[in-house]
Protein backbone atom coordinates (compact mmCIF):
# COMPACT_ATOMS: atom_id res chain seq x y z
CA UNK A 1 0.00 0.00 0.00
CA UNK A 2 1.08 3.57 -0.92
CA UNK A 3 1.48 6.14 2.28
CA UNK A 4 -1.16 8.97 1.40
CA UNK A 5 1.21 11.85 2.48
CA UNK A 6 1.55 15.44 1.63
CA UNK A 7 4.39 17.52 0.59
CA UNK A 8 6.13 18.31 3.60
CA UNK A 9 5.05 14.90 4.88
CA UNK A 10 7.25 13.14 2.23
CA UNK A 11 10.01 15.22 2.84
CA UNK A 12 10.02 14.98 6.41
CA UNK A 13 10.04 11.02 6.16
CA UNK A 14 12.68 11.17 3.73
CA UNK A 15 14.78 12.69 5.37
CA UNK A 16 13.73 9.97 8.90
CA UNK A 17 14.48 7.23 6.42
CA UNK A 18 17.78 8.74 5.18
CA UNK A 19 18.47 9.15 9.13
CA UNK A 20 17.90 5.59 9.46
CA UNK A 21 19.65 4.45 6.99
CA UNK A 22 22.78 6.34 8.05
CA UNK A 23 22.60 5.22 11.04
CA UNK A 24 22.55 1.18 9.88
CA UNK A 25 25.76 1.70 7.75
CA UNK A 26 27.45 3.24 10.65
CA UNK A 27 27.79 6.56 9.07
CA UNK A 28 28.48 9.60 11.55
CA UNK A 29 27.93 13.15 9.93
CA UNK A 30 29.57 15.90 11.53
CA UNK A 31 26.28 18.11 12.74
CA UNK A 32 27.45 21.52 10.74
CA UNK A 33 27.77 19.92 7.46
CA UNK A 34 24.60 17.15 8.27
CA UNK A 35 21.79 18.84 6.51
CA UNK A 36 23.95 19.45 3.31
CA UNK A 37 25.13 15.86 2.77
CA UNK A 38 21.56 14.75 3.97
CA UNK A 39 19.61 17.32 1.58
CA UNK A 40 21.73 15.91 -1.49
CA UNK A 41 21.32 12.57 -0.46
CA UNK A 42 17.67 13.23 -0.68
CA UNK A 43 18.05 15.24 -4.08
CA UNK A 44 19.91 11.68 -5.79
CA UNK A 45 18.74 8.86 -3.42
CA UNK A 46 22.90 8.33 -3.27
CA UNK A 47 24.36 7.81 0.39
CA UNK A 48 27.61 8.05 -1.71
CA UNK A 49 27.44 11.72 -0.33
CA UNK A 50 28.01 10.71 3.33
CA UNK A 51 31.81 9.97 2.23
CA UNK A 52 33.13 12.06 -0.27
CA UNK A 53 31.39 15.56 -0.08
CA UNK A 54 34.34 17.48 1.26
CA UNK A 55 33.93 20.59 3.72
CA UNK A 56 36.66 23.25 4.42
CA UNK A 57 36.90 24.62 7.59
CA UNK A 58 33.94 26.29 8.61
CA UNK A 59 32.26 26.62 5.08
CA UNK A 60 28.75 26.38 6.30
CA UNK A 61 28.81 29.07 8.31
CA UNK A 62 30.95 31.07 5.90
CA UNK A 63 28.53 30.64 2.95
CA UNK A 64 25.75 31.55 5.52
CA UNK A 65 27.87 34.91 6.33
CA UNK A 66 28.21 35.76 2.35
CA UNK A 67 24.00 34.90 1.99
CA UNK A 68 23.56 37.53 5.10
CA UNK A 69 25.19 39.93 3.03
CA UNK A 70 23.89 39.94 0.09
CA UNK A 71 25.53 37.75 -2.14
CA UNK A 72 25.05 36.54 -4.97
CA UNK A 73 24.99 32.98 -6.57
CA UNK A 74 26.45 32.24 -9.93
CA UNK A 75 25.47 29.10 -11.39
CA UNK A 76 26.77 27.25 -14.26
CA UNK A 77 23.49 26.24 -15.38
CA UNK A 78 19.55 27.42 -15.72
CA UNK A 79 19.17 24.25 -14.21
CA UNK A 80 20.74 24.96 -10.90
CA UNK A 81 19.52 28.44 -11.18
CA UNK A 82 15.72 26.99 -11.25
CA UNK A 83 16.17 24.82 -8.71
CA UNK A 84 17.99 27.28 -6.32
CA UNK A 85 15.42 29.09 -4.20
CA UNK A 86 15.26 32.34 -4.87
CA UNK A 87 12.96 34.22 -2.80
CA UNK A 88 14.96 33.04 0.24
CA UNK A 89 18.12 34.56 -1.18
CA UNK A 90 16.47 37.64 -2.25
CA UNK A 91 15.00 37.99 1.13
CA UNK A 92 18.69 38.74 2.25
CA UNK A 93 19.56 40.92 -0.35
CA UNK A 94 20.98 38.39 -2.89
CA UNK A 95 20.59 37.56 -6.34
CA UNK A 96 20.82 34.26 -8.01
CA UNK A 97 22.42 34.39 -11.61
CA UNK A 98 23.30 32.28 -14.53
CA UNK A 99 25.07 33.72 -17.64
CA UNK A 100 25.08 30.69 -20.21
CA UNK A 101 22.68 31.73 -22.18
CA UNK A 102 24.00 35.12 -22.28
CA UNK A 103 24.56 36.22 -26.24
CA UNK A 104 27.82 38.10 -25.82
CA UNK A 105 28.95 35.27 -23.65
CA UNK A 106 28.08 32.74 -25.93
CA UNK A 107 30.05 34.82 -28.80
CA UNK A 108 33.27 35.47 -26.83
CA UNK A 109 33.23 31.64 -26.55
CA UNK A 110 32.98 31.08 -30.12
CA UNK A 111 35.63 33.90 -30.46
CA UNK A 112 38.05 32.19 -28.30
CA UNK A 113 37.61 28.72 -29.00
CA UNK A 114 36.55 27.88 -25.20
CA UNK A 115 33.33 26.80 -23.33
CA UNK A 116 30.82 29.32 -22.46
CA UNK A 117 31.45 28.37 -18.67
CA UNK A 118 34.65 29.69 -18.59
CA UNK A 119 33.39 32.90 -19.95
CA UNK A 120 30.57 33.08 -17.39
CA UNK A 121 33.16 32.55 -15.08
CA UNK A 122 34.86 35.93 -16.38
CA UNK A 123 31.50 38.19 -16.61
CA UNK A 124 30.22 36.98 -13.14
CA UNK A 125 33.81 38.35 -11.48
CA UNK A 126 33.24 41.49 -12.47
CA UNK A 127 29.77 41.91 -10.75
CA UNK A 128 29.86 44.44 -8.07
CA UNK A 129 29.17 41.89 -5.41
CA UNK A 130 30.88 38.99 -3.38
CA UNK A 131 29.92 35.80 -5.22
CA UNK A 132 29.09 32.17 -4.19
CA UNK A 133 29.77 29.85 -7.60
CA UNK A 134 27.68 26.90 -7.75
CA UNK A 135 28.99 24.97 -10.02
CA UNK A 136 27.65 21.36 -11.30
CA UNK A 137 28.01 20.95 -14.56
CA UNK A 138 31.07 22.49 -16.26
CA UNK A 139 34.64 21.51 -14.87
CA UNK A 140 36.08 24.12 -17.37
CA UNK A 141 34.44 26.91 -14.85
CA UNK A 142 36.10 25.88 -11.79
CA UNK A 143 39.39 25.88 -14.33
CA UNK A 144 38.99 29.33 -15.49
CA UNK A 145 38.53 30.09 -11.64
CA UNK A 146 41.75 28.68 -10.33
CA UNK A 147 43.08 30.04 -13.55
CA UNK A 148 42.23 33.55 -12.47
CA UNK A 149 43.73 32.40 -8.96
CA UNK A 150 46.85 32.22 -10.38
CA UNK A 151 46.81 35.11 -12.63
CA UNK A 152 45.93 37.68 -9.59
CA UNK A 153 43.26 38.85 -10.84
CA UNK A 154 40.06 37.07 -8.97
CA UNK A 155 39.76 35.31 -6.29
CA UNK A 156 36.20 33.74 -6.03
CA UNK A 157 34.74 33.61 -1.95
CA UNK A 158 32.87 30.45 -1.80
CA UNK A 159 33.01 27.69 -4.35
CA UNK A 160 30.62 24.90 -4.60
CA UNK A 161 32.17 22.38 -6.92
CA UNK A 162 30.54 19.22 -7.87
CA UNK A 163 30.46 19.01 -11.50
CA UNK A 164 29.44 15.44 -13.01
CA UNK A 165 31.05 13.60 -15.56
CA UNK A 166 34.37 11.90 -16.71
CA UNK A 167 36.84 14.59 -18.45
CA UNK A 168 38.78 16.65 -16.20
CA UNK A 169 36.17 16.56 -13.54
CA UNK A 170 37.95 15.21 -10.83
CA UNK A 171 40.94 16.87 -11.34
CA UNK A 172 38.94 20.29 -11.72
CA UNK A 173 37.28 19.50 -8.13
CA UNK A 174 40.68 18.62 -6.72
CA UNK A 175 42.33 22.44 -7.60
CA UNK A 176 40.35 24.01 -4.66
CA UNK A 177 41.03 21.28 -2.03
CA UNK A 178 44.51 23.08 -0.82
CA UNK A 179 43.45 26.69 -1.76
CA UNK A 180 42.54 29.66 0.64
CA UNK A 181 39.42 29.35 -0.70
CA UNK A 182 36.09 28.28 1.67
CA UNK A 183 34.51 25.14 -0.44
CA UNK A 184 32.17 22.92 -0.06
CA UNK A 185 33.39 20.13 -3.12
CA UNK A 186 32.23 16.27 -4.25
CA UNK A 187 35.19 14.44 -4.85
CA UNK A 188 35.02 12.21 -7.47
CA UNK A 189 33.25 12.06 -10.72
CA UNK A 190 28.92 12.67 -9.22
CA UNK A 191 27.51 15.66 -8.47
CA UNK A 192 25.34 17.58 -10.87
CA UNK A 193 22.95 20.79 -11.21
CA UNK A 194 20.70 18.88 -8.64
CA UNK A 195 23.16 18.85 -6.17
CA UNK A 196 24.73 22.53 -6.93
CA UNK A 197 21.19 23.41 -6.17
CA UNK A 198 20.36 21.24 -3.31
CA UNK A 199 23.75 22.43 -1.35
CA UNK A 200 22.30 25.71 -1.56
CA UNK A 201 19.27 25.09 -0.55
CA UNK A 202 20.71 22.95 2.32
CA UNK A 203 22.02 26.09 3.68
CA UNK A 204 19.29 28.77 2.39
CA UNK A 205 16.47 26.82 4.62
CA UNK A 206 18.57 27.30 7.81
CA UNK A 207 20.11 30.23 8.54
Amino acid sequence: MFEKLGPAEIEKRSFEIITSELEEKGIVLDPVNELVIKRCIHTSADFDYAQTLSFSDGAVEKMKELIRSGAYIVTDTNMALAGINKKKLESYGGKALCFMADEEVAAEAKDRGITRAAVSMEKASKLDRDIIFAIGNAPTALIRLHEMMEEGIYTPKFVIGVPVGFVNVVASKELFLDSDVPYIINRGRKGGSNISAAICNAVLYNM
